[in-house]
């Protein structure tokens, strides 16, 4: 499996060839790929066919395209910048190639990568925007796969709302400041009324609107986006997590959230760690709740990026509460919470009909006190309880429920970092749930879900509780003989 730092071969650039000659040696299909290929550009193109097949002469002919009708000769790349062999003849496009490689000109043989100096991207054109996608030759059709799905995201008013831009661009670096101010403008040019105008095609209202924008000596307004990351999955953040990433100054981010996660973010954009896992506090709740309100007060646009979904479990209550406090504009995005990832890891229904139709999210702590929580009635009388960072107190939630009326007999289902590729899965009964505690193995974040829904998950990938909990037994009874 690839490495995260992979190195490419092909390094991708963007290279001028307005005005420029580029010639293409061949007269059939592949010659023709390449001239409608090449044909987005403002290029020169020069096709080189002795004889060239009906389609391609009728693209010569619409595009007012130069043909050199004689049998292909080194001279004919004079003056050109790139060259393309497509001839489909192997030893045409091995002489042509040679010829390139002499003449110091780049080329590329089509379907020959052993004879290329660089490779055609698949291509999204809006332009002056433009995507390309490159494989270095190894996967065309994934390419043209990821160019149609990329081509589908993207407005067709993009190239008109990057001209606009364009000539915003001398202004704006004259009359505004480099950093925040400035990257707010661009933010809300490409993201506000100016982009929503060229989109209805006014593009006068949209020139309007981006000079409004320019001149306009507003402060920036912070805002503060309280982002659930998911368990930890990078391909379970949600859409609109994703590009509020992109768009944060700051990213104040809990020690759960993966990097990976936390690298979505703007490369330029302050990261901070708050910490916060169990035994590891680097700073108190109040410490973030002050330190989002002096980041939104700075103008900052802020994603506060939580473990699973910040609803649950995840303070956010006491942040809304500072941040309403302080007049400071904030949004919550929700994200997938471990209970939904671990119960997806098991193929389980939380809710079954005729079984189970409702649900408890509980840390297990509302066990200490002396008289039991509401939810554990719920839990009696068939709801599905999910426990959040369970292992420590695995014990205690078996007993309680136990002591309180639930079956020893009732299913069980434990996962360590839900979602993840090194999760672990766990099967057995409430009787077998107190071996948790003695697994120091489990060094992830632990799920456990307990209720009569639980028998319907798969256990088909997961291992037994009860295993453990015998060769602790045994092995407990093995130092008792030995001292």
């Amino acid at each position: 499996m690839p490495q995260a730092n992979a190195k490419l071969n092909a390094f991708p650039v963007f290279m001028r060839v307005e005005g420029k000659a580029v010639a293409i040696v061949g007269g059939g299909e592949e010659a023709l790929a390449k001239a409608r290929l090449i044909g987005q550009s403002s290029a020169v193109l020069r096709i080189i066919a002795e004889n060239a097949e009906p389609d391609l002469l009728t693209f010569i002919a619409q595009n007012n395209l130069t043909r050199v009708a004689v049998s292909y000769d080194a001279s004919h790349l004079e003056g050109v910048v790139l060259v393309f062999a497509a001839s489909g003849d192997e030893a045409l496009d091995r002489r042509v190639a040679a010829d390139a490689h002499r003449l110091g000109i780049p080329v590329n043989a089509v379907d020959r990568p052993e004879l290329c100096d660089f490779f055609t991207p698949a291509l999204v054109n809006r332009a002056p925007v433009a995507i390309a996608i490159g494989t270095e030759g190894a996967g065309p059709v994934l390419a043209q796969m990821l160019r149609a799905r990329i081509d589908q995201m993207l407005s067709p008013s993009l190239g008109s709302l990057a001209v606009l831009a364009a000539s915003f661009r001398s202004a704006a670096e004259k009359l505004l400041p480099k950093g925040n101010v400035r990257r707010r403008f661009w933010s809300g040019f490409f993201q506000g009324a100016p982009a929503r105008a060229v989109e209805a095609g006014e593009l006068s209202q949209a020139h309007d609107a981006a000079t409004d924008l320019l001149l306009s000596n507003a402060p920036a307004s912070g805002h503060i986006a309280l982002v659930g990351a998911g368990p930890g999955a990078e391909d379970l953040l949600t859409l609109r997590a994703h590009r509020l990433l992109t768009e944060a100054d700051v990213i104040v981010h809990d020690a759960l959230v993966p990097e990976a996660i936390v690298a979505m973010g703007r490369r330029d954009a302050e990261r901070l760690p708050v910490g916060k896992r169990k035994g590891c506090h680097t700073k108190s709740q109040a410490e973030i709740n002050a330190l989002l309100v002096e980041l939104g007060r700075e103008g900052k646009r802020v994603v506060r990026l939580k473990s699973g979904d910040p609803l649950v479990f995840g303070r956010a209550g006491e942040e809304m509460a500072a941040l309403r406090d302080a007049g400071i504009a904030y949004e919550v995005v929700p994200g997938v919470t471990a209970a939904f990832a671990a119960a997806a890891d098991f193929e389980l229904p939380l809710t079954l009909r005729g079984v189970s139709s409702s649900m408890v999210f509980t840390t297990g702590h509302d066990l200490k006190g002396n008289s039991l929580p509401d939810w554990a009635k719920l839990a009696i009388s068939g709801a599905t309880v999910a426990v959040y960072m369970g292992r420590s107190v695995a014990a205690e939630v078996a007993g309680r429920l136990i002591e309180a009326g639930l079956s020893p007999d009732t299913a069980v289902a434990v996962v360590e970092n839900a979602s993840l590729a090194n999760r672990r899965r766990f099967h057995g009964t409430l009787a077998d749930l107190p071996s948790l505690e003695a697994r120091a193995d489990l060094t992830g974040p632990v799920m456990t879900i307990i209720g009569d829904a639980v028998a319907g998950a798969n256990f088909e990938r997961s291992e037994p509780l009860g295993a453990h909990r015998h060769e602790s037994a045994a092995t407990a009874a093995a130092v008792g003989v030995e001292q």
